[in-house]
């Protein structure tokens, strides 16, 4: 054979031709990568842009809702700014809505003064606030829930290092968890944060979330539209006058206005603990000289009438979240807004927007 050698060899040009074949495979087999990687990169960009477009689109289409809220609510007010009811239009939802050919909308709106105030625990000066956490412990004891967390909440609030009770937590608390932090010590922007107590946990979150919110200090309870388990944990333990939703939806259906009215709801009270308790001497301020006296002798201090549970509701709101649902093609986009109601000036206005309820 004459292309063959003694010692079993190709010759040279048989073994370049070898190596020239490989050397195209790879060629080949990179140039296959490089348009593969190419086609998933377009693929991925057009994706992007159609995911942020319809993002954009999802959003702007909530806003509008938002509008469409705002203009309700203005109207309710207009009408009677008196009281805020189930019944008045503001409570029904919308949709579902096509507005444009390919995206739906649903929307409906919650009073968040219907639920505890989270906030309200912790009174200005930084101290707890009786009334309220008396009506939190029995929420708590409603929910089936440890009356412990109330002083958790509390210290989360408040300013100072000390447990406010026997069972509260501070700092030293937070420090000794797997990943240390410490309190926030200033009032809930969100009632997520409860899910920074110690050994509070989802389970818990769930049963406590649908009743509370966390809404500035000092907003009140409507009574038109508390729930029921809210509007008995101030009455005061064993009360389960208003603890059946049903009823309570059926008996405000039929009144057709605000019930239970303040007046109504206030027949279940003591008069005394309604109205508040007996005048109490303010704490002396420190004189000039030391010691302790009246700050200004000739304006001597006025005693202080500690507030009663009248002072904790209201027949109006203010605050509302806003849930809009938004389908474009098979996605879904959620987007929950805080509205806020100036009842002065008749404006309604979006302060807080979120992708998630709490």
């Amino acid at each position: 054979m004459r292309g063959a050698r003694r010692d079993g060899r190709l010759p040279g040009r048989a073994r370049q031709g070898g190596l020239a074949l490989l050397i195209a495979i790879i060629l080949v087999a990179l140039a296959t990568v490089i348009a593969a990687t190419i086609a998933y990169e377009n693929a991925m960009t057009t994706r992007r842009g159609t995911a942020t477009y319809a993002f954009d689109q999802s959003v702007l289409v909530a806003q509008g809702a938002e509008a469409l809220a705002a203009y309700g609510l203005r109207q309710i007010v207009q009408n009677d700014s008196k009281q805020l009811y189930p019944g008045q239009g503001w409570d029904q939802p919308l949709g579902p809505l096509e507005v444009v050919p390919g995206v739906q909308l649903e929307a409906w709106l919650e009073d968040l003064q219907g639920r505890f105030n989270l906030n309200n625990l912790v009174q200005q000066d930084g101290t707890p606030d009786p009334v309220m956490t008396a009506a939190f412990n029995q929420l708590l004891a409603a929910l089936g829930l440890e009356e412990k967390w109330t002083g958790y909440i509390i210290d989360w609030i408040d300013m100072d290092g000390t447990p406010s009770t026997p069972e509260g937590a501070e700092d030293s608390v937070y420090m000794g968890q797997t990943v240390p932090y410490r309190t926030a010590n200033r009032y809930i922007t969100s009632t997520s944060e409860l899910l920074a107590l110690p050994g509070f946990g989802r389970d818990r979150y769930l049963k406590l979330a649908p009743f509370v919110s966390a809404l500035p200090w000092g907003t009140k309870i409507n009574v038109c539209t508390a729930h029921g388990v809210v509007l008995d944990a101030f009455i005061g333990s064993g009360h389960s006058e208003y603890g059946n939703e049903e009823n309570l939806a059926k008996n405000r259906q039929e009144a057709k206005g605000c019930w239970p009215t303040i007046t109504d709801y206030s027949k279940s009270y003591d008069p005394k603990v309604w109205a508040g308790g007996n005048p109490v001497q303010k704490p002396q301020q420190p004189s000039p000289s030391g010691g302790l006296g009246q700050a200004n002798p000739q304006r001597p201090v006025q005693p202080q009438r500690p507030q009663g549970a009248q002072s904790k509701f209201g027949q109006t709101s203010s605050f509302f979240r806003l849930t809009s649902v938004v389908t474009i093609g098979s996605t879904e986009f959620n987007l929950y807004s805080l509205l806020y109601q100036d009842a002065n000036v008749h404006m309604v206005r979006a302060v807080q927007r979120s992708f998630t309820p709490d």
